[in-house]
């Protein structure tokens, strides 16, 4: 590389030293925010909190069902409804399937699932609101920063983090807009960039904070809002449906729930362990919503927005060790999902809470500098009630799978959840990482999907646009094929068919004819298409995909999700 060229991509960046440092604008990040600027003011202290998101705008990343238990936001922010929280929708009435093909049979309802003093929301819009509070407790918050690299001190504790550079086209040399990132030092950084962040994931390996836990698991959830008929509308409506369109032996289920202004939520949710490389989670979706229970709702109705996020299902067996010199995992970076509950975001909140309170005792309270273990998170969350609920389903995730499948875990879960309660002694197993469950093509029946009709199910692309995703076309691929494309071309693809073409919820990954090489495929990345579901770096199954940021601003622009 041109030495001049060099030195302007080394150049030196700003520097901001703040006392805590936040990456991620979602539940658990934003809560966090909120709470150690409540502590300060309470005690008349002055502690600077600064928080970068890598979406446009708060809330623009952020999907989920979802219908949200207020048990932390009452902690956090008692005076919510006074305040204006987006919680429009109490939830009302509970229902529960069993899928056939053509049939919907009615099952008990797990205690778990219950949604007694429940809200169906939009997260979105949800995170939008929390963003507001937190700016007004004094948080700085910057969204359109990606924090792209970990910075360490000299002893190789975390130090901060800095954002990417913009400006850099895709050849890899500095364009006109050329802009160095800027750098954030502060005692503590909290990591709450959802599932498999990609900064989490490097401090998860640099610290071997999975040492003593299983592997993480994992689940890939699609959404769809919808405006539906007036007639059909019933607000307050949470239905959840297991079996058809997928076999018993795959993990996964269905939501519907109705907000307010005649919108419905509609879902679906494959677990990333599954066998068959054939397999279209996204497909599986479009396919679920023709059964006749979900078709009846949908139809005279019209889709307004679609998107997709992987999701943690591991539970109390895969939660890392939380803190670290310098800093901790909270939220989704850690993996705080209740899986039988179905929710998560109660939980996200709490521990940003708890890591809060952490940091403001070894900054404030105690005095500490420099780079801080928040030892004292790790102990306030195995005391806390997030530890205690999680604990009490771990055996439910885990039980599906055995032999049985969706039969062995339904029978495990209705006695764990209604009789044993967690009382079980043992702790069951998640077998293998994700990306290792895979068997190759030729040991399995490929599945055969129904072309979409264009009016209940949809072209993945015609989907994806309906996500409002943009990246600068001109910047370097944020999905980095580590290894180069060999492992695709000959393992991925010779193998198992190349099962990124059907995992990835976008259209992102396509094996196409070599013209410059007949009789042979390329792998091409249409990367400006990808919404940061990071199901690639998961499911791959030579783990050569590394999601990585792009561009500050870039990816989904959810609203209503």
């Amino acid at each position: 590389m041109d030495p001049e060229v060099a030195a302007i991509l080394n150049g030196e960046r700003f520097a901001e030293e703040v006392d805590v440092c936040i990456v991620g604008g979602g539940p658990a990040g934003l809560s966090a925010a909120i709470r150690i600027r409540q502590l300060a003011a309470k005690e008349g202290k002055d502690i600077r909190v600064f928080l970068v998101e890598k979406g446009s705008e708060i809330g623009s990343h952020t999907l989920s069902g979802a219908v949200l238990e207020p048990r932390a936001l009452d902690e956090l922010i008692p005076d919510w409804k006074e305040k204006g929280a987006p919680l429009n929708t109490p939830a009302t009435k509970d229902k529960m399937y069993l899928l056939t093909e053509n049939f919907s049979i009615p099952l008990p309802h797990p205690p778990q699932m219950s949604n007694e003093g429940n809200y169906i929301v939009s997260l979105s819009k949800f995170v939008r609101w929390l963003g507001e509070q937190a700016e007004e407790a004094g948080v700085e918050v910057y969204p359109s920063f990606a924090a792209s690299e970990v910075l360490y001190n000299d002893d190789g504790s975390v130090a901060g983090i800095a954002t990417n550079d913009v400006g850099i086209g895709r050849n890899g040399l500095p364009k006109d807009s050329f802009e160095r990132g800027m750098e954030i030092r502060a005692k503590v950084t909290l990591f709450a960039e959802g599932c498999h962040g990609s900064l989490s994931k490097k401090v998860i390996n640099k610290f071997d904070l999975r040492k003593d836990s299983q592997p993480q698991t994992y689940g890939l959830g699609l959404k769809e809002v919808w405006e539906i008929d007036p007639a059909k509308h019933e607000p307050g409506l949470v239905l959840h449906s297991i079996g058809w369109p997928m076999k018993f032996d795959t993990y996964g289920g269905a939501f519907m729930y109705h907000l307010e202004d005649n919108l419905c939520a509609i879902g679906y949710v494959v677990a990333l362990d599954y066998e068959n490389p054939t397999l279209s989670p996204y497909k599986e979706f479009q396919r679920y919503k023709h059964h006749p229970l979900i078709k009846h709702y949908l139809e005279g109705g019209k889709v307004l927005s679609y998107g997709a996020r992987a999701l943690n299902e591991g539970g109390y067996q895969s939660i890392p060790k939380l803190s670290f010199p310098g800093g901790a995992l909270i939220g989704c970076s850690a993996g705080f999902l209740n899986v039988p509950k179905i929710k998560g975001t109660h939980t996200a909140m709490k521990s940003g809470m708890l890591a809060a309170e952490a940091a403001y005792e070894s900054i404030v309270t105690k005095g500490e500098t420099g780079p801080l273990s928040l030892t004292n998170y790790e102990e306030a969350f195995k005391k806390s009630w997030v530890h205690d609920e999680l604990y009490e389903v771990r055996n439910v995730r885990p039980s599906f799978h055995s032999a049985l499948g969706m039969w062995g875990g339904m029978a495990w879960a209705g006695l764990d959840t209604m009789f044993l309660k967690g009382r079980y002694p043992l702790t069951l197993n998640h077998p293998k990482p994700d990306h290792a469950t895979l068997k190759p093509l030729s040991a399995v029946t490929p599945i055969e999907y129904p072309k979409p009709d264009g009016v209940i199910s949809f072209d993945l692309l015609e989907s994806v646009s309906r996500t409002g995703t943009g990246h600068v076309e001109d910047q370097p691929i944020h999905l980095r094929l580590q290894r180069g494309p060999t492992d695709q071309l000959e393992v991925n693809y010779k193998v198992y068919g190349g099962p990124e073409q059907k995992f990835c919820p976008a259209g992102v990954y396509e094996y196409l004819d070599d013209a410059e090489k007949p009789g042979q495929k390329k792998f091409q990345i249409n990367a400006s298409n990808c919404i940061h579901c990071k199901t690639c770096d998961i499911k791959d199954p030579s783990q050569n995909i590394d999601w990585t940021v792009p561009e500050g601003g870039g990816g989904p622009k959810y609203s209503n999700t």
